[in-house]
């Protein structure tokens, strides 16, 4: 999608613009902190990135962390939710803070009814 669509919206008949439009799939991982030194957060962050690009299956998003470190969370999106967590499943494995993490696949749109799954992060 070139810049100017995502500035300025795209053009044409309506139903020509539904069919346009790229699966809006998500991954969005739950996980336990316990600190709040973000440091070892960012590093994997910066991995996570690394492994999304490379495998070029979407983009990371960013995350939301409780003020007192206790939790957070990763939002990424892409066109296939399955592929952008093949991509980030083995970087989320090596880090301590995301054993038992719990990561939603979202098979579309953020809407009522959309089919998602939860998986578990093990070590």
């Amino acid at each position: 999608m070139s810049i100017f669509r995502k500035l300025f919206g795209a053009s044409g008949p309506p139903e020509k613009r539904t069919e346009e439009r790229e699966p809006e799939h998500a991954v969005i991982v739950h996980f336990s902190y316990g600190t709040t030194d973000l440091g070892p957060l960012f590093e994997l962050e910066r991995e996570i990135e690394e492994a999304i690009e490379k495998a070029e299956v979407g983009e990371f998003d960013g995350n939301e962390v409780a003020a007192d470190g206790s939790d957070g969370y990763l939002y990424m999106y892409g066109q296939h939710a399955d592929k952008l967590f093949e991509a980030i499943e083995p970087v989320l494995k090596t880090s301590e803070f995301m054993k038992g993490a719990k990561v939603r696949l979202r098979y579309g749109p953020p809407e009522d009814g959309v089919p998602e799954i939860t998986k578990i992060i093990e070590s």
